[in-house]
Formats: structure tokens, C-alpha cells, sequence
């Protein structure tokens, strides 16, 4: 027997309601055929609002029963909830994950070799590298999380604004080839201050924060992570000058 449901989502030429065409997409990978009722007006979403006494759109009817929207939807066919909630360290490992792929398929084409001390010096360079981009997107908003916790940042709020700046100098500069002696310092310098910041805030201090190393708006908590990531900085600074 077909299962049959009715959809009604906003569709205007100024918005299309991603939520909307979710909702669609769950119904007909759950097997259902879409009776797809597009409210293509400010006014009829309004109308179809006040009609059923709901405040949003979308909304699915089964059977004749409004289920509600695409949480409800979710809810009905026993799915988890869309989007992430509270702590993940999603982020980070996206960034190493394909910065490692790439330092990998980088030293492939330079020397057919998957893995090496290139492999390696590659990592560290393009990891600070994205994770500078991921600061700079909002420098404002990683200012704010930054500054709860660097301990150079708390006495000179300006050097969290050159921070990513820095980061994604080193990390250039590495792939560049630039000599040592300019990049190097700022590596062990950014590196050892933030180590000393982490263990500071969390290991010693016990305090709960986000971590700003993806950016200041992440749900990734300080610790482990962040410490890594200082830690691969003061190795590359190491590693640059005995190389």
C-alpha cells in the first residue's frame, strides 16, 4: 500500500524554505509520495499559518494528521535531530583530516612518495594554514573567545587581532621555503605562549572554555586540541631550525 503525505512549504522568488524541501526529501526516502503545496506569497504562508494556528511553515500532514514541521518530522520517523548540538569536535577534524590528505597528495606529485618528512612538514604548514582562514572569517568573534585565555592576549587585546595573521605566516612561509630565522620565532614564540595558556586555563585553572582555534564562533572545547595545535607549532619552529 502507497503512503501518501501533504507538504506545505514557503516557496516566493525572494526565499525558498530549506527546511521545506528537507521535509520533502525525508518523506520520499521514508517512501512517501509528496502532495507538495507550494505558499508562494508573504500573504498565503500568512493565510496557511492563521488557518491552522501554527507560527511556522513547513508543515506535513499524514493521514489526514499534521505532524508539524521538519523537527516534528524528525521526530515522527525516529531520526536525530538536525544540526549539531552543544560540544563537537567536528571542525577540527575536518581541518586535519583534509590537510593531512593534502600534504599527502602534495608530496605524491612532488616525488611519488605518500609518506615523508616533507609529508609531515606539509601537515603542520597547511593544518596553521587553514586554521588561520578559520580565525580571519571573524576576526571579531575570535577575538572575544581568544582573549579569555591567551595570556599575552589578556594584557595586549591587540595581539589577538595579529595572532591569526601570524599563524597563517608561519604556515605560508613553511611551503615557501622561507629561512628559519623569520619563521621560526614567531612559530615557537605564538606556539609556547599558547601551550603555557592552555595548560594554564585548563589543566591547572579547571575553567570550561570553547576553544577559539577554529574560530571564535565553535562549539569545540579548549584543551587537548588546542594544546596540539601549540604543540605542532613549537615542533615546526624546533624542526625548522635544526633542519
Amino acid at each position: 500500500m502507497s503512503k501518501s503525505a501533504q507538504l506545505f512549504r514557503m516557496a516566493t522568488d525572494e526565499h525558498i524554505c530549506p527546511f521545506g524541501l528537507k521535509s520533502k526529501d525525508l518523506l520520499e526516502r521514508e517512501g512517501y509520495t509528496v502532495d507538495d503545496q507550494l505558499l508562494t506569497s508573504r500573504e498565503q504562508t500568512d493565510e496557511f499559518k492563521k488557518q491552522h494556528s501554527v507560527e511556522t511553515t513547513p508543515q506535513t500532514f499524514i493521514d489526514n494528521k499534521r505532524i508539524g514541521g521538519y523537527d516534528d518530522l524528525l521526530d515522527y520517523f525516529d531520526k536525530p535531530k538536525a544540526g549539531q548540538e552543544g560540544t563537537t569536535y567536528t571542525p577540527v577534524i575536518a581541518i586535519f583530516s583534509v590537510s593531512f590528505l593534502l600534504s599527502v597528495a602534495f608530496s605524491f606529485a612532488a616525488n611519488n612518495s605518500l609518506l615523508s618528512m616533507q609529508t609531515a612538514e606539509l601537515f603542520v604548514a597547511l593544518t596553521m594554514a587553514v586554521l588561520a582562514i578559520q580565525k580571519l572569517q571573524d576576526l571579531f568573534s575570535f577575538t572575544n573567545s581568544f582573549i579569555t585565555y591567551d595570556l599575552v592576549a589578556m594584557k595586549v587585546v591587540r595581539y589577538a587581532y595579529v595572532y591569526p595573521f601570524l599563524e597563517a605566516f608561519v604556515g605560508i612561509g613553511m611551503i615557501a621555503g622561507l629561512p628559519a630565522y623569520i619563521i621560526a620565532p614567531i612559530s615557537l614564540f605564538i606556539g609556547g605562549v599558547g601551550a603555557v595558556s592552555v595548560i594554564k586555563a585548563v589543566y591547572i585553572d579547571k575553567r570550561e572554555l570553547k576553544c577559539a582555534c577554529v574560530g571564535g564562533d565553535s562549539n569545540v572545547p579548549l584543551g587537548f586540541i588546542s594544546l596540539t595545535e601549540n604543540l605542532f607549532m613549537i615542533a615546526a619552529g624546533i624542526w625548522m631550525f635544526v633542519k
